[in-house]
């Protein structure tokens, strides 16, 4: 098991973790019900923070930021010198929670997404781990949700008995919700995105070869050329200029600003 603390990639204070660092504080958390923000931040992740101070002090007060994609995984090994054996990718983070939560006799709630995604997902859990308990589920609002709504939420997954909660909102509004309600709910929220729709067999991975050598992002541009052509093109080109930047000892005061003096608006 790995887990070294945490590293500054741009700004983003980067959890030094592997997959059973995570599941251990996760399952941990959960049976302690003690509150616990988990993401996994892939370079579109990083970069919400990097260029937004709001996003990167929310970001920065979760407790574990996995290096969800290679990029993110390499810039730990070169600015840090830390290395992994394999980053900590979120469709496979859930699986391995979700067969930790199994044997251990805890039970998970899904929020975020459509409601095709979730009864898809849910199914596929029922035959994958038949004895592990779903809670609930509830698709996203695809808006921010008003304080009452966001109350009636958190009481609705209370209510529930879930020890943990995937939250699938899309970056970075997940991570605003993670940031908002962890405290009050009480147990571990763990940020996935992507992997809601993956897990449900509605949206296809990236073959082996191509996550492990950093061109997943090549998939799924190929896949939603018109919605994520900004996010790879632009933001990876971006990312890769400041992790040059902060190699070579430039803009050292805007990579160590880590933490915004405000408090953050909601998003949630």
């Amino acid at each position: 098991m790995i887990d070294r603390g945490r590293r500054n990639i741009l700004g983003i204070e980067i959890s030094v973790v592997d997959y059973d660092g995570v599941v251990t504080a996760v399952i941990d958390a959960a049976r302690h019900r003690r509150a616990l923000g988990v993401s996994a931040l892939a370079v579109h992740g990083v970069m919400t923070g990097a260029l937004d101070p709001e996003q990167k002090y929310r970001l920065n007060a979760l407790d574990i930021l996995t290096p969800d994609g290679q990029p993110v995984r390499w810039a730990l090994r070169l600015l840090h010198g830390q290395r992994l054996p394999d980053r900590v990718y979120g469709p496979e983070l859930v699986e391995r929670l979700c067969a930790a939560a199994e044997r251990q006799g805890l039970s998970i709630f899904l929020y975020g997404s459509r409601q095709l995604v979730l009864d898809a997902w849910t199914a596929n859990l029922h035959r994958a781990h038949p004895a592990l308990r779903i809670a609930g589920t509830a698709p996203s609002q695809f808006r921010a949700l008003t304080r009452e709504e966001n109350i009636r939420m958190v009481e609705r997954i209370k209510v529930s008995g879930a020890d943990m909660v995937f939250v699938g909102l899309g970056c970075p509004r997940q991570e605003a919700y993670v940031f908002e309600n962890r405290n009050a709910l009480s147990m571990p929220l763990i940020a996935v995105g992507a992997a809601f729709d993956f897990h449900a067999g509605l949206l296809p991975q990236a073959p082996k070869w191509m996550q492990d050598r950093g061109l997943e992002w090549v998939f799924r541009l190929w896949q939603e050329p018109r919605r994520l052509w900004r996010r790879y093109l632009y933001l990876n080109l971006l990312y890769l200029w400041f992790v040059a930047r902060q190699r070579l000892g430039l803009d050292k005061a805007w990579h160590e600003n880590t933490r915004h003096p405000t408090v953050a608006k909601r998003l949630g």
